[in-house]
């Protein structure tokens, strides 16, 4: 089914499928010991992404266009950390043993809080990791607690401080805001602890309640009241505003950088449209138009990598609407915003009454949200779509 590369940044997510423990809001494909049993493991699961970045550089041989160096590296999960340096160490050796990375490649790991330490940074930027992406959530204890994070309140500043001083310029804290209980002076902590860190990145999700989660089950039977709406944006204000004035700019509606070097690029490959392969279970891939999905459980991951071709549990190829209302969807969140040239008759139309609105402005060719129209980023996309 895949044709050939679409032209942009290609880089490759690896998806580690294990976690210590269950958080209760995550609805991740993601696996405890427990949950697992002797059905796979770490070492199973390293030995079949092996097979896979294999078969994929074959499969990307045959294209017309030359398999593109990479750009990027994004190792996610479920908790990477998990492998240790070493393990990860070999994640990457993996990449290099099928792939040409790029010389100036970004290479991110996501990492838990408790399970880094100065030896852990130290061994995976000696292995060539140029980027660390940690789970804060929140600086309150009860806020941890409510979502199920084993992590203590310090622990990511911390961990923060000791990637930086392990050598890495690149390093951001995850936050989660709106976790039931969580006050207005919870949020201020929290972001107290992040402005300390030193780090020149920083995320800000909205709690979402999961259908099929442990929060979700809570929130149904009344034990914990689901976030609210009006709370949510204001606590997206006061995240905003604090994170600027302390030289952190948005570039995309959730993230903030200290400036362009600080911007993960791995991301920004997703929404502008970029060719990426996604390896490890459950993981999803993108080349020229082209979508495929990985089979989602380790074992039965193992077992198709291991009877050849890509563990591919599906795939789609995309039409030239499908792939206008994503790019749509995606644009429209960045700070350099959508260009206005890409609408329809219908959709300018629709972005002139989004402008009249003080949802957006124009600026130059392109569209870009207003803060105000940031906090309704979902409703701008619908509207100009429909």
């Amino acid at each position: 089914m895949l044709r050939d590369f679409g032209g942009g940044p290609f880089g490759i997510y690896i998806h580690v499928p294990f976690c210590a423990t269950r958080c209760g809001y995550c609805d991740f494909n993601t696996y405890t010991a427990g949950e697992l049993g002797t059905s796979a493991s770490p070492q199973s699961w390293l030995a079949a992404l092996r097979g896979e970045l294999a078969t994929a550089a074959d499969e990307f041989a045959r294209l017309p266009a030359a398999t593109p160096e990479v750009a990027t590296i994004f190792v996610g999960g479920g908790t990477p950390s998990l492998l240790g340096g070493d393990g990860l160490a070999d994640v990457l050796d993996a990449v290099r043993a099928n792939f040409t990375l790029a010389a100036d490649a970004e290479v991110t790991t996501e990492s838990n809080p408790e399970s880094t330490s100065p030896q852990f940074f130290d061994r995976i930027r000696t292995a060539g990791f140029t980027r660390v992406s940690l789970g804060m959530q929140s600086a309150a204890q009860h806020v941890l607690k409510v979502l199920d994070r084993t992590h203590t309140p310090g622990r990511a500043v911390a961990a923060a401080k000791e990637a930086r001083a392990a050598g890495f310029d690149h390093v951001n804290l995850d936050l989660i805001y709106g976790t039931p209980g969580e006050r207005d002076g919870d949020l201020d902590a929290s972001l107290d602890a992040v402005l300390t860190a030193g780090v020149d990145h920083v995320s800000a999700y909205s709690l979402i309640v999961e259908d099929g989660t442990a929060l979700a089950r809570r929130v149904r039977r009344g034990e914990l009241p689901a976030p609210d709406d009006d709370v949510l944006a204001a606590r997206y204000e006061r995240i905003d505003s604090r994170l600027s004035a302390a030289g952190l700019a948005w570039y995309e509606v959730s993230n903030w950088a200290a400036g362009d070097s600080a911007r993960c690029r791995h991301n920004l490959g997703y929404w502008d449209g970029g060719d990426w392969l996604g390896a490890g279970p459950g993981a999803h891939s993108h080349v020229g138009g082209v979508r495929w999905w990985n089979v989602k459980h380790p074992a039965r991951y193992a077992d198709t990598v291991a009877r050849g071709g890509l563990p591919a549990a599906g795939w789609e190829e995309l039409t030239a609407d499908e792939q206008h209302t994503e790019r749509v969807m995606l644009t429209i969140r960045l700070r350099t915003g959508l260009p206005l040239n890409e609408l329809a008759p219908t959709e300018s139309a629709a972005a002139t009454r989004i402008v009249a609105d003080g949802l957006a402005i124009r600026s130059g060719d392109h569209l870009i949200l207003t803060d105000r129209g940031r906090l309704l980023a979902d409703g701008v996309v619908r509207d100009l779509l429909i």
